[in-house]
């Protein structure tokens, strides 16, 4: 029988051995056992939520991170075997994250940081405008902003996201009755096909739709933190080869999806 990997050594804030809590939860899970576990290993919480949080923009609350990790950490702590022979730390950190990825996809902190650093930006400009009477340089403007070249390039790049042209607008007048609108002379490289992306949202949606959790957890796992098929297996408590075949399956249905619904946008297009 393999071994628990949950050190005899560790113990509880109150002193209680950590094992002995783990024994007793497994043997008869209740709501103060868990929490004493949650509040043990909340620490991997925050550690992950931070980790995720330095790729992302500063208007991500690491709070909201950390408080979808909490259900990654509780699920790991259901479905934890002891006798396994695998740390905790390494059996949660998947679900954690993966948890948190799940958090991501569904938070609407787009729009607040869209918002935020287009005001930046331009309230900057328009005090440099009025102060020099001219258009100010992107150095002057990275300076009155306090921040080096490479924060006001990320701010640039957030703040170009909603670059608007209107296209009804109009460009001049003729002599007939129809006047040349924008749209007629001029394309606006950052405006966005809304066909593409209600397509790109409703792919989304059908690849999250079509997926179980543990399919889901198939996917981050080995396209985003790039662990193996034996890891994996490790960390879902599930065969090498069970996790290659779940992994083919998953190809193998979203490609079918794929296809069923370019034939639909297809038709309707025709």
């Amino acid at each position: 029988m393999a071994k628990s990997r949950t050190s005899h050594l560790a113990a509880l804030a109150d002193g209680t051995p950590l094992h002995e809590v783990w024994v007793q939860y497994k043997q008869q899970p209740t709501e103060q056992k868990r929490n004493q576990l949650m509040e043990h290993y909340l620490p991997l919480v925050k550690y992950n939520a931070e980790r995720i949080h330095t790729k992302l923009p500063d208007e991500v609350d690491v709070e909201d991170l950390m408080s979808a990790g909490i259900f990654g950490l509780m699920d790991a702590i259901d479905g934890f075997d002891l006798e396994r022979g695998v740390k905790f730390e390494t059996f949660s950190a998947p679900r954690i994250r993966g948890a948190i990825l799940d958090e991501l996809r569904s938070m609407d902190w787009v729009p607040r940081l869209v918002r935020s650093r287009s005001s930046l930006v331009d309230q900057a400009r328009k005090a440099l405008e009025m102060e020099l009477g001219r258009k100010p340089t992107d150095d002057e403007v990275a300076s009155k902003l306090n921040v080096n070249q490479e924060e006001y390039s990320k701010i640039r790049k957030d703040a170009g996201a909603v670059g608007v042209v209107s296209l009804s607008r109009k460009w001049f007048e003729t002599d007939s009755s129809k006047d040349v609108r924008e749209i007629d002379v001029i394309r606006d490289p950052k405006q966005t096909n809304p066909l593409s992306v209600a397509q790109r949202r409703d792919l989304k949606e059908m690849i999250t739709k079509g997926l179980s959790r543990a399919e889901r957890l198939i996917v981050l796992l080995y396209y985003y933190e790039e662990m193996t098929m034996k890891e994996i297996g490790v960390t879902l408590d599930l065969s090498e080869s069970r996790v290659s075949q779940m992994h083919s399956s998953i190809l193998a249905r979203l490609k079918a999806q794929l296809a069923h619904r370019t034939r639909e946008l297809e038709a309707v297009a025709e």
